[in-house]
């Protein structure tokens, strides 16, 4: 197929595209633990449906031990041809408060080109990108195809990992798209050339066998709370730079956004100071970077007068690509614990540790994507580096060191992923999925 005939393909299948993931989306497939799992094996379902209707003739649900289904799909390779494996996930992230979102996280709604709904861009746009990028070819493909949709990525993904690890067969490929990142704005063409890892914990302060009346024990009484609250605290600087021993800080070989590009894309508010010193792009992604992603204390509703016997939180460590999880959750527990007063302890729980990955930006595949996304985009496209993490990757480096791993994708830093009023503007997934058919086309061609 021609570069115009491909694109006019994805063009035409567009109407389709966006039905199918507003019917996509509109499932809630949160792979978290206390949510209702049949969703999840909806989504599976779905997705398996849109696989085979891009002409894949080998296409199946996986089980996967002690986690969901991942959908697989599989075309073999013309003579002479290399193999490209197709990533994504179609589980999501829990929608959260439902006051915060200007129309319900699983009822996706239209409005000014953007689509919004929880997982509409992470990462089921990934899935409809791929779709549409396979469809242009009408089962006569230029390359050997594999895809492989997770559904688990957003909880504690090891479990792919592990399946991964012992039938590297069923995924080997030449080159592999991930498509679960984007670009920093709307239509700036970019690859994901380095991902942070991440190491996620819970945090645990007791300090009484139950609560007590704070205006008889108030003063005196250890309140879990308020260790916690000073526990946290220590963790960074005036500056909001990491005082933790052990993390230092990285350099980003790249060009990152400006303070107002990122604070007008973050929506901080007047007036208030963005965290850490140094350059942005070393700052989000080449450093270590520490958030309290959740506390369970009594809510202000709930509040009663007592002095509180226990509290939690949950403590996201983002980890530079050379970084070592596990050595640096251990640095950070090692803080905490320096840091508890009053001799309270703390116990540490529900552990997620994932590894980051640093790409290869000079192969043959790299060469396709960058002619692919010129085309697609009208630039080409720069390297950036994402603070996020995505468990696969570290293991497909480690199993398949030869492999060329290109992320990109119809996301962008606006879309508001993982947070309230998630949204996909629609011409950013034709533009992703022109741009990954014109690669496997090209790529095909090398």
């Amino acid at each position: 197929m021609t570069p115009d005939q491909i694109e006019n393909a994805v063009a035409a299948e567009m109407p389709r595209a966006v039905e199918e993931l507003t019917r996509l989306a509109a499932i809630p497939s949160v792979a978290f633990p206390g949510h209702p799992e049949e969703p999840v094996y909806a989504a599976a379902a779905m997705t398996e449906e849109l696989l085979r209707s891009t002409g894949l003739p080998h296409v199946r649900q996986i089980p996967i031990e002690g986690s969901f289904p991942a959908v697989y799909g599989e075309a073999p390779a013309p003579p002479g041809a290399p193999t490209v494996l197709l990533y994504a996930h179609y589980d999501v992230q829990p929608a959260g408060d439902p006051a915060l979102w200007r129309t319900p996280a699983f009822e996706p709604t239209f409005a000014d080109g953007a689509l919004f709904g929880r997982g509409v861009a992470d990462d089921k746009s990934g899935v409809i990108a791929h779709v549409l990028a396979l469809r242009s070819f009408q089962g006569r493909f230029p390359v050997g195809v594999k895809v492989l949709i997770e559904g688990q990525e957003e909880y504690a993904g090891e479990r792919l990992e592990e399946f991964v690890q012992r039938n590297p067969e069923l995924v080997r490929a030449d080159a592999i798209v991930v498509a679960d990142t984007g670009n920093p704005s709307v239509g700036d063409s970019s690859v994901t050339t380095s991902l942070r890892g991440l190491a996620a914990f819970t945090v645990e302060v007791r300090t009484l066998a139950g609560s007590v009346h704070s205006g008889s024990f108030g003063g005196a009484a250890p309140d879990a709370l308020t260790a916690l609250i000073r526990i946290l605290a220590s963790l960074h600087d005036d500056n909001g730079d990491i005082r933790v021993p052990g993390l230092p800080r990285g350099v980003f070989l790249g060009s990152g956004p400006s303070e107002e590009e990122f604070r007008a894309t973050a929506g901080v508010l007047d007036g208030v100071s963005l965290m850490g010193t140094g350059p942005l792009a070393d700052r989000l992604w080449a450093s270590y970077a520490i958030t309290v992603t959740g506390l369970d204390v009594p809510t202000v509703q709930g509040a009663i007068n007592a002095v509180q016997p226990v509290a939690r939180a949950r403590v996201t460590v983002r980890v530079p690509p050379s970084g070592d999880p596990k050595t640096a959750m251990n640095d950070v527990v090692e803080h905490l614990g320096h840091a508890a007063p009053w001799g309270v302890t703390l116990s540490v729980t529900d552990v997620v540790l994932g590894s980051g990955f640093q790409a290869d930006t000079g192969g043959r595949a790299r060469s396709a994507l960058n002619r692919a996304m010129q085309r697609a985009f009208g630039r080409a496209p720069r390297d950036i580096g994402s603070g996020g993490s995505i468990p696969l990757v570290s293991t497909l480096v480690k199993q398949f060191p030869a492999a060329e791993i290109l992320l990109f994708g119809a996301e962008d830093d606006g879309a508001a992923i993982h947070a309230p009023n998630e949204r996909l503007v629609i011409e950013e997934l034709r533009r992703a999925a022109t741009a990954e058919a014109l690669f496997l086309a090209d790529y095909g061609d090398c």
